[in-house]
This record gives C-alpha cells, structure tokens and sequence, in this order.
C-alpha cells in the first residue's frame, strides 16, 4: 500500500529528500540516459508529492504554485518507479497532484512541460498542447495547459 506525503522543501527530512533525489537519478539519469541538470534551484520553490511503499520513493513529482516556474501553477520531474508501473500509480499521482494544486492554489490554469509520448496521457487529464515540439536535454517534450 502506497503511502503519500507532499511536504516543502524545509519540511522534508534529509533521509527523504536523499531518497527522492535517488529516485529522480534512477529515472531520469539512468533509465531514460537524461544529461540534464536535476538540481536547477527550484525544489526550494516547491511543494513535494510523493508515495512510499516498502521503504521507497515510488512515485514523484514536484508542484508550483502561480509565478513560481511559470505564470501559471505547474508541476514536473514526474514519476513512477519501474517497480511501481503498470498498476495505476501514474494515474494516482496525477490525481493527487491536481488535488493538492487545487487545495493550496485554487482552481487555477496548470502549465507543464511533458515528454511528447505522454500527449495522450494528459490530454485525457484535461490538458492542452499549447506548442510545438522541442527538445529538453535530447527528449522530445511539448508545453501543455490545463484550465
């Protein structure tokens, strides 16, 4: 059973930011062989969602309210753990994520900048693509907005 924190920055303990930024490696780094530049200065911006079974970081993204990253709230560096896929946790944390936007920002616009193969998947979350495509350190990626 997935256990889920969202915490700011001070609030995470140093064992569970480790744990996050192990996984954000894992992923982004080693699995999808992403140079980029993880630490950007913008987690001390952010509010930190994130789901925890057996001891481990499984699911993750991070959360800005309005004129943080962008105009509008946002959020990024979303994932799931290889153990964790394929049993609904992406969609949970979605869920989750637009949740906590609503309860701390209102019912604001959402800007994110997703992996192109994910159009779909968050077309069907109400998202919008707003540009072409671009690359974001040798991945495909698209602005999309959800009002």
């Amino acid at each position: 059973m997935i256990q889920w924190f969202t915490k700011s920055f001070e609030e995470l303990t140093n064992s569970e930011l480790y744990a996050i930024m192990q996984v954000r490696f894992n992923v982004f780094i080693i699995e999808q062989n992403c140079m980029a530049e993880d630490l950007d200065d913008y987690d001390q911006k952010a509010l930190h969602l994130y789901g925890m079974e057996n001891g481990e970081v499984v699911a993750y993204t991070r959360i800005f309210g309005p004129g943080k990253k962008y105009e509008q709230a946002a959020f990024g560096r979303v994932l799931t753990a290889k153990e964790a896929r394929g049993k609904g946790v992406g969609k949970e944390l979605m869920k989750r994520t637009l949740d906590v936007i609503a309860a701390h920002y209102g019912k604001v616009p959402v800007k994110i900048s997703a992996q192109s193969y994910l159009l779909k998947f968050y077309s069907e979350l109400g998202f919008e693509q707003v540009s072409e495509e671009y690359d974001d350190y040798g991945l495909p990626h698209i602005d999309m907005i959800r009002h």
